[in-house]
């Protein structure tokens, strides 16, 4: 064990003997996050206060034994592995939305609050937090923050580092820090929000934060439209953007996703079709319908087999069937996948769908791709059976490939998932030495012991 037994008896008199997990069978379930890559932990804290936390970390700091924060373990990169074993800081008693102020349009909260809920309470008051990830039912607002996630709203919305006004935070070394303001404008000294936002859990132990609040759309129209092929569906996108219609919500699905789908959804996929959108529009009544009828312009101009209009809120849920069916279909494929979250320029993504098209056909791997088509983010499914290692040698190739496509074509190895341990092998071919060095430097600043996520990020 790399904590002594005096240590943990330390820390168990800062959090509660009842908040502090040591048996196997209890901190088993926190040694492994989405990826389902595991390592065990020597111990789970449970602290439920800034200086609980930063009295910790000072101890950590002493004694030298690694501390990796967790929110609810949704995260697709092994952000929350404790890969060298240590203490998990468990945030889940962070649980409160502390103030809505309505005529601000700002809300404070703190690190452990479910994404949902929080969308949930500010909806009910007129107010509306876009970042939306797919794990927003069960992700919290620190996990968040500390991936800077993004989602599907991303295209006109941004993503989470947007909406981020400040933080209180805690360093390594056991400083509480506040970062940024409470206003929209504040520009005095360096940005260590942003900074923070987006560093992994390596820099700071997120503990609240003060986000920015927009208006709740008043409506909203969604719609499934069919291509005969991919190219098409690409170009309708860089279309209907030009033309002045920025959606809420743009989903590019490839015919193999469509394929495993046909049978499971109640929906006409109409006979040939490669390609689908799923667009979303929201504002107020009338923009909502001009730009309705600007994308069905758009989309019949470019000949597809096929557009579907919700009238009702049942009729939309139907159509998002379509798109949330996708991801555990899949597994008809194979039994395990490789995810991948690359970006590419909107008028890029046909050029990666083609060349894993040619991939898929040299290596005999099924690559199943979908992603959010507004931005550019493509999610790349390597399906393959991970007890076969002829199998997983493959997909090492794949992937590598993959990101030397992504990056000839000016994109990046990570839009949403985040660097940690399943992409820090591959960061030197986006970030050059002199930029890994700097990254090292200011590592080293926040975390003078490295005792913070160790063996995060960097290769």
């Amino acid at each position: 064990m790399m904590i002594p037994q005096p240590t943990l008896s330390e820390i168990a008199s800062i959090v509660g003997t009842k908040h502090l997990k040591v048996a196997h069978q209890e901190i088993s379930e926190f040694g492994a996050d989405a990826t389902k890559l595991h390592a065990m932990p020597d111990a789970v804290a449970f602290p439920g206060s800034a200086e609980e936390v930063s009295m910790i970390l000072t101890l950590a700091t002493r004694d030298r034994f690694p501390v990796v924060v967790r929110g609810a373990g949704s995260g697709m990169s092994g952000g929350a592995v404790p890969a060298r074993g240590g203490l998990v800081l468990a945030m889940e008693r962070f649980n409160r939305i502390v103030s809505i102020d309505e005529e601000n349009m700002v809300a404070q909260l703190e690190s452990g609050v479910i994404t949902a809920d929080f969308k949930d309470a500010v909806s009910a008051r007129g107010l509306f937090y876009p970042p939306d990830p797919a794990s927003i039912k069960i992700s919290t607002i620190g996990g968040n923050l500390a991936e800077c996630a993004g989602g599907l709203r991303a295209v006109k919305y941004g993503v989470t580092r947007d909406y981020v006004l400040g933080m209180k935070v805690v360093l390594p070394t056991g400083d509480i820090l506040d970062t940024g303001v409470e206003t929209m404008k504040g520009v005095a000294g360096y940005d260590l929000t942003r900074l923070i936002v987006g560093s992994e859990g390596t820099l700071a132990v997120i503990v609240s934060a003060t986000l920015r609040l927009i208006p709740l759309p008043e409506t909203s129209q969604t719609m499934l439209i069919f291509f005969a092929e991919l190219p098409t569906a690409v170009n309708s996108v860089t279309k209907i953007i030009q033309g002045g219609t920025m959606p809420a919500v743009m989903e590019l699905v490839d015919s193999l996703c469509l394929s495993l789908i046909r049978e499971e959804v109640n929906i006409r996929i109409p006979d040939g079709a490669k390609a689908m959108l799923l667009v979303e529009l929201d504002g107020d009544k009338d923009s909502v319908k001009f730009h309705t009828d600007q994308v069905k312009k758009v989309c019949v101009e470019q000949g597809c087999l096929d557009l579907i209009t919700a009238s009702t809120a049942e009729e939309a849920e139907l159509l998002w069937e379509a798109r949330r069916n996708i991801s555990p279909s899949l597994y008809k494929l194979r039994p395990h996948k490789v995810s991948e979250d690359v970006v590419v320029p909107r008028t890029k993504m046909t050029d990666i769908v083609r060349f894993l098209s040619g991939i898929s056909a040299t290596y005999g791997i099924p690559i199943p791709v979908f992603g959010h088509a507004g931005d550019g983010n493509l999610h790349v499914n390597i399906m393959l059976d991970k007890n076969d290692p002829e199998e997983m040698k493959k997909a090492d190739h794949i992937v590598t490939r993959l990101f030397e496509k992504v990056l000839e074509l000016g994109g990046t190895i990570t839009g949403e998932h985040g660097v940690g341990i399943t992409k820090r092998r591959y960061l030197h071919m986006e970030i050059p030495p002199a930029g890994l060095s700097l990254m090292r430097r200011i590592k080293l600043a926040f975390d003078p012991a490295g005792i913070l996520n160790p063996y995060k990020i960097f290769p």
